[in-house]
């Protein structure tokens, strides 16, 4: 029992790693609400695929905003919790289970979240006018992070389910 629990802290230490450092590696800033672009959301993806909605929650949560604090966007850190969060909840919830669509499918939901968290977000910080500008690239964040988290949960769950 104690093995398992050291076990899923160093999963989700480790999956929280890899959200922070996707979310840092690439960032196209968006200036209409001073964010960024990265590709975060498909390491999300992956730890809600593989460790269900309490990983993907606290590992999307807490690893994007650490990105947001450690890359000088520290007004976004306490939005990126709830949002990102929220996300890895969202597609951990609907991802178990069922059919590859519905699978995809939980991916786009929780990329549409996104989108309109931040859309939300922006809009109470920046006014909804100036948000919506950022909306495109939150979609196109959204959408590749969709194919490439699905790349990646295609190619690592025979590996994680091998060593569980």
């Amino acid at each position: 029992m104690e093995k398992d629990n050291v076990k899923k802290i160093v999963y989700g230490a480790f999956m929280m790693a890899l959200v922070t450092i996707g979310t840092m590696v690439i960032q196209i800033p968006t200036p209409a609400t001073k964010g960024y672009i990265n590709v975060g959301d498909s390491f999300i993806f992956l730890t809600s695929a593989l460790f269900g909605p309490a990983m993907g929650f606290i590992s999307g949560g807490l690893g994007s905003s650490l990105a947001d604090l450690l890359s000088g966007y520290a007004y976004w850190a306490p939005w990126t919790l709830v949002i990102k969060g929220l996300e890895g909840l969202i597609v951990g919830i609907l991802y178990k289970g069922h059919s590859e669509y519905a699978k995809i499918f939980s991916l786009l939901v929780g990329a549409l979240w996104m989108v309109l968290g931040y859309y939300i977000a922006g809009g109470i910080m920046y006014g909804f006018k100036a948000s919506l500008v950022d909306v495109p690239s939150n979609l196109i964040q959204g959408f590749s992070s969709i194919i490439i988290g699905y790349t990646l949960i295609k190619v690592v769950t025979p590996l994680v389910t091998r060593t569980k």
